[in-house]
């Protein structure tokens, strides 16, 4: 078990390594034009401090992105390296995201799973997560 800390999201410096990260992350994290260098930093600039990487020997190993817009939180693209797994940073990334969004002021929370990631379903309820009986719909500006 290798030792990591927790930390901010370095603009630009830590993109290609994040990038990578949701890149082989598997069917999970679907990685879109909202993940460009040019989405990132306006996502950064907003809030900096819901964006956070797990790190070990220098290396990011792990990347959770929180959103707050002043009633709901969300979060986006929890991703661990494979080699990395079942060493509690996606724990420990989840855990100092609720606590920096419960800070705030956020009394709920949200995410998406992916109808190919079903096998997460379990790790998120073992973390107090329940499945919403609603329908998620999107557009592209």
């Amino acid at each position: 078990m290798s030792l990591f800390s927790i930390r901010e999201f370095h603009f630009p410096e830590d993109y290609p390594a994040v990038l990578s990260i949701w890149q082989a992350a598997g069917p999970g994290v679907r990685v879109g034009r909202s993940d460009s260098l040019e989405e990132i930093e306006k996502k950064w600039r907003y809030a900096p401090d819901l964006f956070l990487v797990a790190e070990t020997d220098g290396k990011i190993v792990g990347s959770l992105i929180g959103g707050y817009d002043g009633r709901r939180g969300m979060l986006y693209h929890l991703a661990v390296c494979a080699d990395q797994r079942g060493q509690g940073i996606g724990e420990a990334l989840m855990n100092e995201m609720e606590a920096r969004l419960r800070a705030r002021g956020c009394v709920k929370i949200y995410l998406l799973v992916t109808p190919e990631n079903l096998d997460v379903v379990d790790y998120y309820q073992k973390r107090g997560w329940a499945e919403m009986d609603t329908i998620i719909m999107g557009k592209t500006l």
